[in-house]
């Protein structure tokens, strides 16, 4: 969660974003010999107009405190291939009065707060040039966005195999799990669901086994083994071990002949039919839990893929995002339907923050093209309309965004021939996409083929895609654009329709 969080505000207006000279406190002999120089340089330094730089645009919708990019890459690249800032001096031991410091330096983004108040409180006093530049210039080189990418670990609400990352915690009210012990139990990880399966069968064994050799000690059918005129309640029973042997024959009905319950008491028989409810019951439940675990629907959901990477490009004149599905199994799904959620943090116009906020992207819910036939991989499309969250987005704004898009496809599993595969439950697959995986300027290829009078799907082209002109603008830019030319087309064919228009003659 905690790539989705604000970070703190940058405050711009007290650090610039080019070097400068700081002001030291001179000598009070260099002051006394050099102040109408100082004064003058001075005037002179403040009159001079600043050179108006151009900023990095922003966005309405980005996280506070988000780095901006660099204009162009080329220059960042060259100067991440040298290791060092073009503007950085070397480390060389130079005069104090002629070094420059980057005023920026303290007021890096994703630097923590605690370690922004400590630099702030040592600025206050002066401290050794070489330090202060050489610490200076490594937060640089290490806060530059090619290291960030290489550094920053996005924490992502849903794997790319559609598993969930939200752990839950400090549940008090747990005896709910066990209202619904079926589920629990399900729920279960193969290696605890094991151990509950063997624990159920070897404590109901040692139980009533214990039970058998308590009740044959009581009536001294253990001192009497071997006498033919004792009427014994348990036969062949001589301690603990022979008593669980016939707890587990009786309970699995294996039944060899040795050991066995008599009627010459009725606790015996009491207790052999109590072990066989109980073992019943165990074995419905416990066998009905494996075989739920085993054909639970979400392993269909293995043979449903995803394309690794999203597109946006141009589709019927209309500017769409667009990552494709598909299925490898020949048993289709039944009634298939797909789903897009947008994951993104914001700040309300009260002041409010509301982390990962969920937003639907429409699929075609509107015209039935959400529902899908998936026989063969199909393309997913999201228009960006002004109803999109990526209206005003173009190519550039994308890559300073912090979001996720979650992609859900559903569907009821068909009948097949596997029995511990049933028909009729609902299958979810799910997966996600960053901005990272977004590629702007692409489309998919084609993967299908007609060969010897079918159609041939070629899964090794399923993840390809390729370039096309694209304009880097958003949507909304776009969409001005067409209507300015619209409008200008409209208002030159009426100038046109003026002047063609033949003159009127005056009457008589």
């Amino acid at each position: 969660m905690l790539a989705y969080l604000p970070r703190p505000p940058t405050d711009t207006s007290r650090y610039g974003t080019f070097p400068q000279k700081p002001d030291f406190p001179a000598a009070p002999g260099a002051l006394v010999e050099d102040g109408g120089q100082q004064a003058a340089a001075t005037t002179a330094k403040r009159s001079a107009p600043m050179p108006n730089y151009p900023s990095a645009p922003r966005h309405s919708g980005f996280v506070a405190g988000e780095p901006s990019l660099p204009p162009s890459r080329g220059s960042l690249a060259a100067q991440h291939h040298r290791g060092r800032p073009s503007w950085c001096p070397p480390p060389a031991p130079q005069e104090a009065g002629t070094r420059f410091y980057p005023l920026h330096a303290l007021s890096v983004a994703n630097i923590p707060n605690s370690s922004r108040g400590k630099t702030s409180a040592r600025s206050s006093t002066i401290p050794t040039p070489e330090g202060l530049q050489s610490r200076r210039c490594k937060l640089l080189e290490e806060d530059s966005p090619m290291v960030q990418a290489g550094k920053r670990q996005r924490q992502r609400y849903v794997t790319k195999v559609g598993k969930c990352q939200v752990n839950l915690g400090n549940i008090q009210d747990k005896k709910r799990f066990l209202s619904d012990i079926f589920t629990t139990i399900v729920d279960l990880k193969y290696r605890w669901f094991l151990f509950v399966f063997m624990m159920c069968y070897v404590v109901t064994w040692l139980v009533f086994g214990f039970i058998y050799f308590l009740d044959a000690w009581v009536r001294g059918d253990v001192g009497h083994q071997g006498d033919p005129e004792w009427q014994a309640c348990i036969e062949n029973v001589d301690g603990f071990v022979s008593a669980l042997l016939l707890s587990v024959e009786s309970q699995r009905t294996i039944g060899y002949g040795t050991r066995m319950v008599t009627a010459n008491c009725a606790e015996g028989v009491i207790l052999l039919i109590a072990q066989s409810i109980v073992g019943s019951m165990i074995d419905a439940m416990m066998v009905g839990c494996m075989f739920v675990k085993i054909s639970r629907p979400k392993k269909r959901a293995q043979t449903l893929i995803f394309s690794k990477n999203c597109v946006i490009s141009h589709r019927d004149e209309k500017l769409c995002l667009m990552f494709r599905v598909g299925d490898l199994r020949e048993s289709h799904m039944v009634d298939a339907k797909i789903r897009a959620k947008l994951i993104k943090s914001r700040q309300t116009a009260e002041g409010e923050f509301i982390p990962l906020e969920q937003s639907e992207l429409n699929l075609g819910y509107d015209t039935g093209e959400d529902r899908l036939f998936l026989v063969e991989p199909q393309i997913i499309c999201h228009v960006i309309n002004r109803h999109s969250p990526f209206w005003d987005m173009s190519a550039e704004s994308l890559r300073r965004e912090q979001f996720e898009i979650i992609i859900i496809l559903e569907g009821i599993v068909e009948a097949t021939g596997n029995p511990c595969l049933p028909a009729g439950m609902t299958c979810q697959a799910r997966t996600s996409y960053t901005e990272d995986e977004i590629l702007w300027g692409y489309r998919f290829e084609p993967c299908m083929s007609l060969e010897k009078g079918a159609f041939q799907v070629d899964y090794s082209r399923f993840e390809m895609t390729f370039e096309v002109q694209t304009p880097a603008a958003s949507a909304k830019e776009l969409h001005e654009l067409k209507e300015l030319e619209q409008q200008e087309h409209s208002t030159l064919s009426l100038y046109w329709d003026h002047l063609l228009q033949p003159c009127a003659l005056p009457g008589p």
